[in-house]
């Protein structure tokens, strides 16, 4: 069985009266996209600074590659890339400047180095910007900088925290396309994001965190089945009414229905057919139907039901 790329046990992280990070553990095996996500305040940028060995713990331990991470296991940082919220590069220098610059860090050999360069403008896509100063750069431009300067090197870890925040459609496109193939190519990345789509489109498993806890863990189907909503079914209507929503609560696999707005809105647990049964009581009483929509529940309604808050509260 290979070795977990990152392994977190008992983890214990304290700033005074607060507890960021309470007994947490984790286990990131090799060739994942994992996403980790938590509202504001429960512990992902903390967690992240343990795994680099950035902060100092009180309990419990950390192992990247099976190895202990401390504050100078070099030859484990060297196999780390990593790309934080805050875009890090230097204005005074050019695009391919800044990239040779952090790729230097890690690289000695010069040809090698230059290769490795090359590989990440064209990566990235700013080949026809190499020269460019960042301050020339769209947000989304600099943002594809700042994945540029972090995986250069062709780390074997590559932790993105908040990749695509302030960026253009376009680019959040090319940056999520290039996660996917950096993972392709044998990297396993750690991925946070206030947007659930992009962690639903690419992430291979989600760990949920609240109050510096883990409090759900698995594959999107997984952590979708851990909730009691397994249909959410949305019919306009002109008029209902109290009566009949009351009818409507009844029905088999209906657990909460509501009328506002013009809207009847209907959260089913489980069963088949919940929508024919909706739509049949509506035209046996020979009401007026609008649009009719039936949707399944989204790792938002996930997030929502087991934290309590929106993930972008």
């Amino acid at each position: 069985m290979s070795v977990p790329v990152v392994e977190i046990e008992n983890l214990v992280k304290r700033y005074q009266e607060l507890v960021a990070l309470d007994h947490f553990n984790l286990t990131i095996e090799e060739g994942e996209i994992f996403g980790l996500l938590g509202p504001n305040g429960s512990g992902k940028t903390t967690t992240i600074n343990c795994i680099l060995a950035l902060l100092a713990f009180d309990k419990g331990t950390v192992r990247v590659f099976g190895q202990e991470m401390r504050p100078d296991s070099y030859d484990l940082k060297r196999q780390i890339g990593v790309v934080m919220q805050n875009v890090a590069v230097f204005q005074e220098l050019t695009v391919y400047e800044n990239i040779d610059y952090f790729c230097g860090l890690y690289i000695r050999d010069k040809a090698l180095r230059r290769q490795y360069v090359e590989d990440a403008i064209d990566f990235v896509g700013l080949n026809d910007f190499r020269k460019f100063y960042p301050k020339k750069l769209s947000g989304g431009l600099l943002r594809r900088l700042n994945i540029a300067c972090g995986i250069a090197h062709k780390p074997k870890l590559i932790i993105l925290d908040e990749p695509t925040v302030a960026v253009d459609p376009q680019s959040r496109n090319k940056i999520l396309e290039g996660i996917q193939e950096l993972n392709r190519n044998g990297a396993t990345i750690i991925y946070t994001s206030h947007y659930m789509e992009e962690v639903e489109q690419i992430c291979t498993r989600i760990a949920i965190m609240d109050k510096g806890r883990r409090i759900a863990l698995g594959t999107k189907e997984e952590l979708i089945k851990m909730i009691k909503k397994s249909e959410i079914i949305t019919i306009e209507l002109p008029v209902l009414a109290d009566e009949d929503l009351a009818q409507i609560s009844r029905l088999p696999h209906v657990y909460q229905a509501d009328y506002k707005d013009h809207t009847l809105t209907i959260l089913c647990d489980g069963g088949k057919h919940n929508l024919v049964r909706a739509l049949n009581y509506l035209q046996e009483k020979d009401l007026a139907i609008g649009h009719v929509y039936s949707q399944l529940p989204t790792l938002n309604d996930v997030f929502l039901e087991i934290t309590g808050k929106a993930l972008r509260d």
